[in-house]
């Protein structure tokens, strides 16, 4: 017998089949269009010897290496920016003040609809600030919108007997804050955080537009350099996969944070001493 739940019904073998079906037709045109690329990019000659001797120079080597530690540099201060940017909001939006919840939800709103190349371009050409800055700037105020939304939500998804319990034992708002409530939504809050710095580490890529020199910059006058036809596709062969390579790293450390904090205990067994012979409750004589 085959069980439902509540979203949906168990497939039996029929919807199984056409299941299976299904995944093999959508594995042969993968496999097609893969087998297609693959013919085009021979077919062009872009695997001869004469198109990648250029890769095992020194000078271009070192041009690939320093372009990208300039996107890790751009991506570390942004990230770090960004999470204390996200932060601050998160606290304003929290805030039982009026004052200070309209300004951050004026804020969050704002730049989190503000598309990121436009707040680049802006800061680098109407404010003239270096292209490092620059760049920084546009990702913290964007990426730091958004985190500020991930807080806000994850403090609101603990229970909210959470928080009365800690206001029924006397605690302020910030030791709620502190000692309560963000301990718990962290566990909530981890992935998302992270899935929101690899989005971070991929417009780091836009520092290109405004002439900085990070790893697309390198690889763009790398190619405007080379002297044979069609020079962009080696060095995008050998750019792209580094820069799947760090976001698959950053979304493989998030899918393990939450593997992890899934698995982990929420409570800790604690030594507790004996009651003793005496002991009085508070309140008793």
């Amino acid at each position: 017998m085959t069980e439902s739940t509540a979203l949906y019904d168990i497939p039996g073998p029929h919807a199984r089949r056409r299941h299976l079906l299904y995944g093999l037709a959508s594995t042969v045109v993968i496999l097609a269009l893969a087998g297609w690329i693959l013919y085009l990019l021979f077919d062009t000659d872009q695997f001869t010897s004469t198109k990648w001797a250029p890769f095992a120079y020194e000078g271009i080597q070192e041009l690939l290496l320093r372009g990208l530690r300039n996107t890790l540099k751009a991506f570390a201060y942004a990230s770090v920016l960004s999470l204390a940017l996200g932060g601050v909001l998160a606290a304003g939006r929290l805030s039982e003040h009026r004052a200070p919840r309209w300004i951050s939800t004026l804020f969050v709103e704002f730049f989190r609809a503000m598309p990121v190349l436009v707040m680049i371009f802006f800061i680098f050409v109407a404010l003239k600030v270096q292209p490092l800055p620059a760049l920084v700037a546009g990702l913290t105020l964007y990426n730091g919108s958004v985190l500020a939304e991930v807080f806000r939500t994850g403090i609101h998804a603990v229970a909210r007997g959470q928080g009365e319990a800690a206001y029924a034992l006397g605690m302020r708002k910030t030791q709620v804050m502190t000692y309560v409530l963000v301990p718990q939504a962290v566990r909530a809050m981890l992935p998302a955080i992270i899935s929101q710095l690899v989005v971070a580490l991929k417009d780091t890529s836009l520092g290109f537009l405004i002439t900085y020199e990070e790893f697309l910059h390198a690889g763009k006058l790398i190619a405007s350099n080379l002297d044979y036809d069609l020079p962009f596709i080696p060095v995008v062969l050998v750019v792209s996969p580094i820069y799947i390579g760090m976001c698959m790293l950053l979304s493989w450390f998030a899918t393990w944070v939450a593997r992890r904090e899934r698995h982990s205990p929420k409570t800790k067994a604690v030594d507790v001493a004996p009651a003793e012979p005496g002991t009085l409750l508070p309140g008793q004589q």
